[in-house]
């Protein structure tokens, strides 16, 4: 088997509720309705949930919420990737997540054929990145949906190397070991990208750990 985390850009509510913001939308469809777990700016994604589908129910504190919808997002989304998983044979590993303005999704196909024509077929009709792909070798402990690749965020190569980079040179000991300075010159790059790049993985791995806390 093979997994596959893929990134689709489409025009559901949800992605463009965090086009321009730092919200991030995780959702389990329970056929009649939603669970979504909100981190980011709340009341913009609640609001939209309520006008879409309804809330009935909602616990929230600070910036952070879950609420539990009246109707399942997916009878009044115009698209969904549904037929091209069942065309295919593929299974989608929840929650399904929105972010940046687009849905990123966990793929399992028992093959690699299978899962190249349900890449191509959704290629078609969408914009789609693949963040990653590995071979489901062996059974885990736990279901493949609630493993630690589920709660761990997917960092781009540069934020990886940077993040890798500093935990090793000693930046996050105290006192520190390194500068952001030194970490920016093994890369060739000014203080302050190097400093942007290490930023945003740290918001991604707090932001999928903390509910977990």
């Amino acid at each position: 088997m093979l997994e596959a985390v893929l990134r689709v850009r489409d025009h559901s509510s949800y992605a463009r509720a965090t086009a321009d913001s730092d919200a991030r939308i995780d959702l389990w469809c329970n056929d009649h309705c939603d669970l979504l777990h909100v981190v980011g700016p709340v009341e913009t994604v609640a609001d939209l949930a309520a006008a879409e589908v309804g809330v009935k129910e909602r616990v929230q504190a600070d910036d952070e919420c879950l609420l539990i919808t009246d109707e399942c997002l997916r009878d009044h989304a115009e698209t969904t990737i549904d037929a091209y998983l069942a065309r295919h044979d593929c299974l989608l590993l929840p929650p399904i997540r929105y972010e940046d303005g687009e849905k990123v999704v966990r793929v399992l196909a028992l093959d690699a054929e299978r899962l190249t024509a349900f890449f191509r077929d959704l290629v078609a009709d969408f914009n789609v990145t693949v963040e990653s792909k590995r071979e489901v070798a062996s059974p885990a402990r736990r279901s493949p949906s609630s493993g630690l690749d589920a709660v761990l965020p997917t960092l781009s190569e540069r934020q990886r190397e940077i993040l890798l980079a500093a935990h090793e040179a000693g930046y996050y000991e105290i006192p520190r070991g390194t500068a952001m300075t030194d970490i920016a010159e093994v890369f060739d790059i000014d203080r302050r990208t190097a400093e942007e790049h290490l930023r945003i993985a740290e918001r991604k791995l707090f932001d999928a750990v903390v509910p977990y806390l």
